[in-house]
């Protein structure tokens, strides 16, 4: 069986709430930023690769009404705030200790994912990884799905996706692939022993 990890929400941390309090102390302001920034479809194109940064801060300041020099320190502050999950890493290293193929599958921009590559050592657990920005493709389109399937030659009904967000897991179902919803790594572990794995 094949084991397929999202990254944001389950190997890293991903708390957009605790983001924008970084760098906003006023209530008005967070709220503005959280719908104008995190929920605006732009960051989905970020994830995507087909909206630059600039343009991005660019756009969002204008949505806003949020200084461009403020939204540069909110998007900034992004990467360091994946704080990697040790209990996961943990899981991820018994399973490849126990012959498990494990891959990711995630919607990251280009700024997130190349910070967690020059900072964590977890990579080599993977053998291979699927990274929206790459491929110009987001979950929940099947394209992205697909592609994992093809580039690494796995069949949907040999593959777990483990994920935390529904909408995702509910497009990889579609597609035969097997879904775990993940709230942490104990509940993960449990899952997939009742699964037959772990």
């Amino acid at each position: 069986m094949n084991l397929v990890f999202d990254l944001g929400g389950v190997v890293v941390r991903w708390d957009p709430d605790a983001i924008i309090a970084g760098v906003f102390q006023d209530e008005e302001t967070k709220r503005k930023v959280k719908k104008g920034v995190f929920e605006d479809a732009d960051w989905l194109e970020l994830d995507r690769g087909t909206l630059g940064r600039e343009d991005a801060i660019a756009r969002a300041a204008k949505r806003t009404g949020v200084a461009e020099a403020e939204i540069k320190r909110l998007l900034h502050a992004v990467p360091p705030s994946l704080v990697v999950f040790p209990e996961t890493v943990e899981l991820l290293r018994r399973l490849k200790k126990k012959g498990y193929p494990l891959y990711c599958l995630s919607n990251m921009n280009f700024a997130s994912i190349e910070y967690l590559e020059h900072k964590h050592d977890f990579w080599d657990l993977f053998q291979g990884r699927v990274i929206s920005c790459r491929l110009q493709l987001c979950k929940p389109e099947a394209g992205i799905y697909e592609h994992l399937l093809r580039t690494y030659g796995l069949e949907a009904k040999e593959t777990i996706f483990i994920d935390d967000v529904q909408k995702n897991l509910d497009a990889a179902a579609k597609l035969g692939i097997k879904p775990l919803k993940f709230e942490n790594a104990a509940q993960c572990e449990r899952d997939l022993q009742r699964m037959g794995i772990a």
